[in-house]
């Protein structure tokens, strides 16, 4: 009996003239009788219910343990905290303390290109590492200043300050810290952190590059101490003009380039000496990762015996950091307001997408290399946590390094509370170390950006690589370097997003799909395989063999540009029955593409049912002019007639209305093209309950109720029965498909209930003893487990007609 809700949305639709019967599905006797479907005396039969809306929402709507599992996600920390031992901590030690001796210079470095005093890269570092280790789903990612975001916020702020110059930097790069916290905090806290995905590989490395050689050639005018050249204009002038200005270069390219080229030749010496001492090799890293530290100590030392005495930092022989203020001079909360953030709006775009894709990108790669997996979204937490509250103790925009997270994990870091011991390192400098830093040379500090930066250059065996694998991603690689270069680090984000969603959408909208044959193939192992091409070199008498397995039927394109052997036989399994398999999904932007393939081609290889005979030229259609005049008509009489057309969903994971209603659409073409013959429409290899229901209510899968004497056959997959089906992990079981063609050929029960059937081969059928159950719903026989089950199914009718023609 209908329910009141039923009842109600059956009068509602009367109401609004919306026919909710228009299906005409053929009843269950109908499917049931006679040859049309298997005999069920020991089976029992399975009617498929379609989802409705309630199951959807069913299914997307939190329940009580969703929420409460959504609550404890945010604090991963607490499934490994109560585990924590000595022997992590000792790990967790050595590696937060290697990482504390780079990121305290390069934490100053990095804020000088941010355009603020070198105490807030500081500020930035420690709020990085002693917040996210809460939040962390990654061990090895290290959250602070990162050369892109600083260079970023850098160029923000002299825009910001061309308008308004009465802003302060500082206030600049606090808000844009907060307002961008919030929006990829929002994003984590929905976990809609998949959107990142849709940015991708070739883009990232594009804009990491050109960012990369971007800043580092901004930083050669200061490596050689040349005044008056604007260093964030694009990366090609920057060049120029320091070629030209050369002349200018000034004492401090000595403290520059010395320290530049000291750092490289200490990385590649420990490098030799690690290939040459392998034994020593974690003694060598961790020396090497000291290499920063130790020439900035070794230059400020330096500095300190040439300016000795020196009080202020603007009458030194050569451009020095000067004052450090000691502690958190600044802390407070950042003063907001609705002007600054209307002055940076235009740039917030970008410095959402550096927040997450460096992030994102970094903790992904490292997670697959130490095999763990990470939480996109608790991430996307993790790091706007950091940028809404990190500002309060006056921390810029911060997001992961490749550099220290490398450092990192190559220390040995067993967990994310390892950045709490660096915080330790920054905090000992910010209140220890703040008189020292008054000496540290600006050209050393450009040597140690530089060679930061250089481990962002996608090396040229990358690139060689991304063209093996796809060579339309190479151009969008160039495209971003060269708009990075030649204008700025934002447009070059934007190009490299957009060249390859275009790219995206042009693969997506240009899918084609194959037209697939059938031949026979048997498996065997290795030395049978060598026994096999033995025998074949030899005479057909030799007495080389081989064990070769069952031969069963695969199904490769007809067109054979998938890569097969193209001496291989590929036949249609029958003539006028067509099997299309679709290589992308099946939506709006592809569905149309798809069907001009898939009608052009059956056009070509088949005929009309009905001959066309034109007595008077005016009775040609506009579309069919005909041969020319004087030349006979073509002949399409060895062509078969079209009987059948089965469509593998292998690669369809949903459709739209879009792509249904063109497929009605070429079932009606093809429907008059054939008349007054009928086209079978079957369907394999759907996954998807909801693609079965779209399908379903454009009349596809089932015979309908007005069909004249239901003239249709189907293969019917049964598996074993299972009366345990309500469990979770219920064992899978085999399929088989049966052919019934008569009320003789039926599964019988010789057996326990519960006892798995036996099967037995009789002439062309197979004989099931044994309680089995279909596979998929009787009342959808057009829907088929797999290809072969829907060829023996289009055979099974095509045969009979020509039976009955024949008779």
């Amino acid at each position: 009996m209908a329910s009141t809700s039923d009842k109600v949305g059956h009068a509602l639709a009367k109401g609004l003239l919306i026919k909710t019967d228009y299906r005409k599905d053929a009843t269950t006797e109908s499917l049931s009788r006679g040859e049309s479907v298997f005999s069920t005396s020991n089976a029992e039969t399975y009617i498929e219910k379609e989802p409705t809306a309630a199951d959807y929402f069913r299914e997307i709507a939190p329940n009580g343990q969703t929420v409460k599992r959504y609550f404890r996600d945010l604090f991963p920390f607490l499934n490994w905290i109560t585990r924590y031992n000595l022997q992590w901590f000792t790990g967790d030690l050595i590696a937060g303390l290697t990482v504390g001796a780079v990121v305290v210079p390069q934490g100053m470095a990095y804020a000088l290109l941010a355009k603020l005093p070198a105490e807030y890269g500081l500020y930035t570092s420690f709020v990085g590492f002693i917040l996210y280790w809460a939040f962390a789903t990654s061990k090895d990612i290290t959250i602070g200043t990162v050369a892109v975001m600083s260079t970023l916020v850098g160029n923000i702020v002299i825009k910001v300050q061309k308008t308004h110059p009465d802003i302060d930097a500082v206030e600049i790069a606090r808000t844009l810290a907060v307002v961008s916290g919030c929006v990829v905090l929002f994003i984590g806290l929905a976990r809609i952190g998949w959107i990142v995905e849709w940015i991708s590989l070739t883009a990232i490395t594009a804009f990491m590059t050109g960012s990369a050689i971007t800043i580092g050639v901004g930083q050669i005018p200061a490596l050689l101490g040349i005044p008056g050249i604007n260093n964030r204009g694009p990366a090609y002038e920057v060049f120029i003009n320091t070629l030209k200005a050369l002349p200018k270069a000034r004492l401090d390219a000595a403290m520059g380039v010395t320290a530049l080229f000291l750092l490289y030749f200490i990385r590649f010496g420990f490098e030799f000496l690690s290939r040459r001492y392998p034994s020593r090799k974690k003694t060598f890293f961790f020396l090497s990762t000291l290499r920063i530290a130790f020439v900035l100590l070794l230059y400020i030392m330096i500095s300190w015996l040439v300016n000795r005495g020196i009080k202020d930092a603007k009458k030194a022989h050569f451009r020095i950091l000067g004052k450090v203020p000691r502690g958190f001079q600044h802390a407070g909360a950042p003063k907001m307001n609705t002007r600054t953030i209307n002055a940076f709006a235009s740039e917030l775009p970008a410095t959402i997408i550096v927040l997450l894709i460096e992030h994102i990108a970094i903790s992904k790669s490292f997670g697959r290399i130490n095999n763990y997996t990470i939480n996109p979204s608790q991430e996307l937490v993790a790091i706007g946590f950091t940028n809404v509250f990190g500002p309060f103790l006056g921390a810029y925009p911060a997001t992961g390094s490749f550099s220290r997270t490398a450092i990192k994990s190559k220390a040995g870091v067993r967990t994310p509370l390892a950045g709490v011991f660096t915080a330790i390192v920054v905090l000992l400098a910010l209140y220890a170390l703040t008189a020292v830093f008054f000496y540290i040379p600006m050209s050393s500090l450009a040597a140690v950006i530089i060679h930061a930066v250089g481990d962002l250059i996608t090396p040229p065996n990358v690139v060689y690589q991304f063209w093996e694998v796809s060579p339309l991603e190479v151009p969008i690689f160039f495209i971003g370097v060269f708009v990075t270069l030649f204008t700025n680090i934002e447009n070059g984000i934007y190009a490299t997003i957009a060249a390859s969603g275009a790219l995206l959408l042009f693969r997506l909208s240009k899918a084609k799909g194959r037209f697939v044959g059938r031949t026979k193939v048997q498996s065997l192992s290795q030395d049978s395989f060598s026994k096999l091409e033995a025998r074949n070199a030899c005479s057909s008498d030799s007495e080389q063999s081989a064990t070769l397995s069952q031969a069963r039927d695969v199904f490769l394109p007809l067109d054979r540009k998938d890569g097969s052997n193209p001496d291989i036989q590929v036949k249609q399994p029958h003539p006028g029955v067509f099997i299309y398999r679709f290589n992308e999904g099946f939506n709006y932007p592809n569905s149309q593409h798809y069907m001009e393939h898939f009608t052009e081609h059956i056009f070509k290889e088949t005929r009309r049912t009905t001959l066309d005979n034109y007595a008077k030229l005016g009775d040609r259609p506009w579309n069919d002019p005909g041969p020319r005049r004087g030349q006979p008509a073509e002949v399409r009489t060895h062509l078969p007639i079209l009987r059948a057309v089965i469509l593998d969903f292998s690669a369809v994971n949903n459709v739209d209305v879009s792509a249904v209603q063109n497929l009605v659409d070429v079932r009606k073409q093809l429907d008059r093209y054939a008349s007054p013959a009928t086209v079978g429409w079957h369907f394999a290899n759907i996954t998807s309950r909801w693609t079965r229901r779209a399908l379903a209510s454009a009349g596809f899968g089932y015979p309908k109720s007005n069909s004249p004497e239901l003239n249709w056959k189907s293969i019917i997959s049964i598996a074993d029965f299972d009366d345990s089906v309500s469990t979770i992990n219920s064992q899978e079981k085999p399929k088989y498909d049966v052919e019934h063609q008569t009320k003789d050929d039926e599964i019988r029960s010789d057996s326990a209930p519960h006892a798995a059937p036996a099967y037995e081969k009789t002439g062309a059928n197979v004989t099931v003893t044994g309680k089995s159950v279909p596979l998929y719903g009787v009342n959808r026989p057009f829907f088929h487990v797999d290809i072969f089950a829907a060829v023996e199914a289009a055979l099974a009718v095509v045969e009979q007609d020509e039976a009955q023609l024949a008779g």
